[in-house]
């Protein structure tokens, strides 16, 4: 029971990640139509930035700066130079230009810091574990990633339903034309949504810096994942990306924590553990493809 909770809660913390890079990319889709490749590499700068403030400071207060300061310069760059060409393109050219931005950003990575992966300690007021439950001690550092996430889900949420710019994201995102007769600056509108997405893959990135080794490519390993989390909760859906992390989470954390104990229970240690792994990558796409034949928009088929 105790390590089931553990688990759960280790699952929910992989889930908040999924839900801030899930949150930014089902608005660019869904407001701006754009299909961005690139946004785990976002993902991956900000990581990088926080690492790189954090070897030369020491202040996890200025890693988380540098971290988000990066990320969303960088989101605003390829806003303006690659994605704002890209608006009245098919999704296969936007695929292309955006799995190119990738490999640019890979390449200039390595060129930069090399391959060898960067790691950040776990700020000292954040190390240790805390007894959440009398016997389940959980480190405290992955209990504030629960808690950041949350307070992020609620401010987007308020943003995006009681503010008049989230208004306009809204009525963006489903009457483009109209806002655009409106005389609302879409091309503006269109930034800011934009350099919000790539702000919130930044915190993911600089959250994960002290659980994941920081390196090239870390952002397409999560990429992918991150559009399984957006096709089940429903594109353009803030609600529907939160509670598809969290379950998309839940699910690929348990799946890999005890299937394979469970398969050992009646086949050989190598086969459980062959079969196993097999069938936990499995796991998460099963789970889309059942959401998509019970409900094709996803949970919430965008419903803020």
């Amino acid at each position: 029971m105790t390590l089931a909770l553990e688990q759960i809660l280790n699952g929910v913390q992989f889930g908040i990640a999924l839900f801030l890079l899930a949150a930014g990319l089902t608005l660019i889709f869904g407001i701006m139509g754009i299909i961005n490749l690139a946004h785990g590499s976002i993902y991956m700068i900000g990581a990088y930035g926080a690492a790189l403030a954090t070897q030369r400071t020491g202040s996890f207060i200025q890693a988380i700066l540098a971290g988000l300061t990066v990320s969303a310069v960088a989101g605003l760059l390829i806003e303006l130079i690659v994605i704002r060409k890209l608006y009245a393109r098919d999704h296969v050219q936007q695929v292309l230009a955006t799995f190119g931005l990738i490999l640019f950003i890979n390449e200039g990575a390595t060129i930069l810091f090399g391959r060898q992966p960067l790691f950040i300690d776990v700020p000292k007021p954040l190390s240790g574990t805390i007894e959440i439950i009398l016997g389940v001690p959980y480190p405290i550092y992955r209990l504030a990633v629960i808690v950041v996430g949350l307070l992020v889900a609620l401010g987007l949420y308020l943003f995006v339903n009681k503010t008049r710019v989230g208004m306009l994201v809204r009525a963006g995102a489903t009457h483009r034309d109209m806002v655009r007769a409106l005389g609302v600056d879409i091309s503006l509108l269109y930034t800011l949504v934009f350099g919000l997405g790539a702000l919130l893959a930044g915190l993911a990135g600089l959250m994960a810096g002290p659980l994941l080794a920081v390196q090239v490519g870390m952002g397409e390993q999560i990429l992918i994942l991150t559009f399984v989390v957006v096709v089940i909760g429903g594109v353009g859906s803030i609600r529907g990306a939160f509670f598809g992390a969290m379950i998309v989470g839940i699910t690929d954390t348990l799946l890999r924590s005890f299937l394979p104990s469970l398969l050992r229970s009646f086949m050989t240690t190598s086969q459980a553990d062959a079969l196993a792994t097999g069938l936990s990558s499995m796991g998460i796409y099963l789970l889309m493809a059942l959401v998509l034949l019970i409900k094709p928009q996803g949970l919430f088929n965008g419903q803020n």
